[in-house]
């Protein structure tokens, strides 16, 4: 039967099951590259079965993808962090909600650990909403180990992290950091802290820990 299926037929099927996927995407930026993706199979498609209705609805669906993503790419965000205090309710709210996510880029969370005063912790709002939640520990040669950096599903397209990591460095200068440091064992924490620019320093075990200086930035400088 499947044999029989023309290659245009493929190009239609190809294009239904990436828009389908599209839709299932959590992450924002990634519905609509991958939906941009389908749209243009099935513009393609259209085309080329001669079906104008076909080709001029998903290359309007195209076009608007691409504006939405000239959107997130172009748009000044506002960015702030907000310290967490001792017992914070709404923070044990926003833990119990995400605890499987959590748990799956951090396995070794300890979701007590908030309570702990040498903790370093506070929400990231992004354009006033909470879209994440950063924690870490002092060690003794002055870094800052990272022991969760969390961004919600809708946020996971590395703002929050150039965010933390580059324009607010100078807050943890400030506070006297010399360097972050973070250990690991999931493949895509690994992605994301050499996207933030971490360089991998040893291996433990199953654990990598990785490093990234904080640069001595003057803050008052403007």
């Amino acid at each position: 039967m499947f044999l029989n299926v023309s290659y245009l037929e493929w190009l239609g099927y190809s294009a239904s099951f990436i828009i389908v996927i599209s839709l299932l995407m959590s992450s924002i930026i990634k519905l609509r590259w991958v939906n941009l993706a389908g749209a243009a199979m099935f513009c393609t498609y259209g085309f080329m079965i001669g079906s104008i209705p076909v080709c001029a609805s998903n290359a309007i669906i195209g076009a608007i993808d691409i504006y939405y993503l000239f959107k997130i790419y172009t748009e000044k965000e506002y960015f702030r962090v907000l310290e967490i205090k001792k017992g914070d309710l709404y923070l044990k709210h926003f833990l119990a909600y995400y605890r499987n996510d959590i748990k799956y880029f951090f396995p070794d969370f300890n979701f007590n650990c908030c309570e702990d005063e040498n903790t370093v912790s506070f929400y990231i709002l992004r354009n006033m909403i909470t879209a994440g939640v950063f924690m870490g520990t002092k060690t003794e040669d002055g870094s800052l180990m990272v022991i969760m950096d969390f961004a919600v599903p809708e946020y996971r397209d590395f703002k929050i992290g150039s965010y933390i990591y580059g324009e607010n460095e100078k807050y943890f200068a400030h506070l006297g950091y010399k360097s972050f440091c973070a250990e690991t064992r999931t493949e895509k924490h690994q992605t994301y802290l050499v996207k933030m620019g971490f360089s991998l320093r040893a291996e433990m075990d199953n654990k990598r820990l990785y490093v990234k200086p904080i640069k001595n930035i003057d803050i008052f400088q403007h």
